[in-house]
């Protein structure tokens, strides 16, 4: 398939990220996609590492090689500020939104302009986790991130196969004119800018496309407690969303709040002399957790992986949790 080459703004946004950001600046060079055309926009959010002067350097060093590398300044820290920071200084017609954690295959831009070329608006891929270090505690992090039971059912989670249209995506590819119309992320959300930014798109009447030949990498958190820092921060901003955006939610990201309560009314139920609900809703958790584990072992053989159960119950309660501390505020 011949390419209709475009002009693509590459943005990528980050806070203390001096560990990861090499890698996606790494993967940015192995591009097989015309680096003349490429405007990368870097955007530091105040970070107290050396995030900043890794920006500097690539920009210093490889300058010439691109369209553009501008470095920019966050000055809010968080993400949809640093987002509406690269819409604000983009020029290219396609926008390019990338991780800081991210990890690219070499033809992930061109798969990106091959699918706009197709007639698509907004399109992604699947967004694999991966570990930053083999070693049989990570496998099972990355087992728990990667399990339907454990973390999510998404398509770009998932790496479904086929082509079609979905709600959201991770890594996505806008045209400048969809982003002209939708306008800026929304500040008042942290952790769920992307899907309301990606409600607005398809009440706009646009669709976002899922294809299966865009892949990247996203670096699963490498400690048990940072991954549940991470989750119980997803769950509150899921909280805080149902009040500002409810369509913007899908009923299995209320799944772990719907668990905590019922765990909570069923333990006051067995308090008061009425087990049977406490014993009903554990033995069917247990269950679920024995066959996710089950699967787990055969298909990995990481003896790590018996600890998942205790992972993924972390992970379910402190997300629900966090959903309710974020409704309550």
């Amino acid at each position: 398939m011949n390419i209709d080459y475009k002009t693509v703004t590459f943005g990528v946004i980050a806070y203390n990220e001096h560990r990861y950001l090499p890698d996606v600046l790494k993967d940015l060079l192995n591009q097989t996609y015309p680096k003349n055309l490429i405007d990368v926009i870097l955007v530091d959010g105040e970070s107290e590492d050396d995030t900043l002067e890794i920006m500097k350097r690539f920009r210093q060093e490889y300058q010439n090689l691109f369209m553009d590398i501008k470095v920019l300044k966050n000055p809010k820290r968080i993400q949809p500020a640093g987002w509406n920071v690269v819409i604000l200084n983009s020029t290219a017609d396609i926008l390019l939104r990338i991780d800081a954690h991210a990890r690219l295959t070499d033809t992930f831009i061109e798969n990106n302009i091959k699918c706009i070329n197709s007639g698509e608006c907004v399109c992604g891929g699947p967004r694999e986790n991966i570990i930053d270090e083999d070693t049989p505690w990570k496998r099972m992090l990355l087992d728990v991130e990667q399990s339907v039971f454990g973390s999510g059912i998404a398509s770009y989670r998932q790496g479904t196969k086929e082509k079609k249209y979905v709600n959201s995506l991770f890594h996505g590819a806008y045209r400048s004119d969809v982003i002209k119309e939708i306008g800026l992320f929304n500040e008042n959300l942290i952790r769920t800018e992307d899907n309301e930014y990606h409600y607005r798109i398809r009440n706009a009447g646009y669709k976002i496309c899922y294809d299966p030949s865009i892949k990247s990498y996203y670096q699963t958190r490498n400690t048990l407690k940072r991954m549940l820092k991470q989750k119980y921060s997803n769950g509150l901003w899921i909280g805080r969303t149902l009040k500002i955006c409810p369509n913007c939610i899908s009923l299995f990201h209320l799944a772990p709040l719907c668990f905590v309560i019922a765990l909570l009314i069923s333990c006051a139920l067995s308090m008061a002399g009425i087990p049977f609900f406490l014993i009903a809703l554990l033995s069917a958790y247990a269950l679920f957790l024995i066959i996710s584990t089950v699967f787990s072992l055969l298909k990995t053989g990481n003896y790590m992986d018996l600890i998942m159960p205790i992972a993924i119950l972390g992970v379910h309660v402190v997300y629900g949790v966090g959903t309710m501390v974020g409704l309550k505020k």
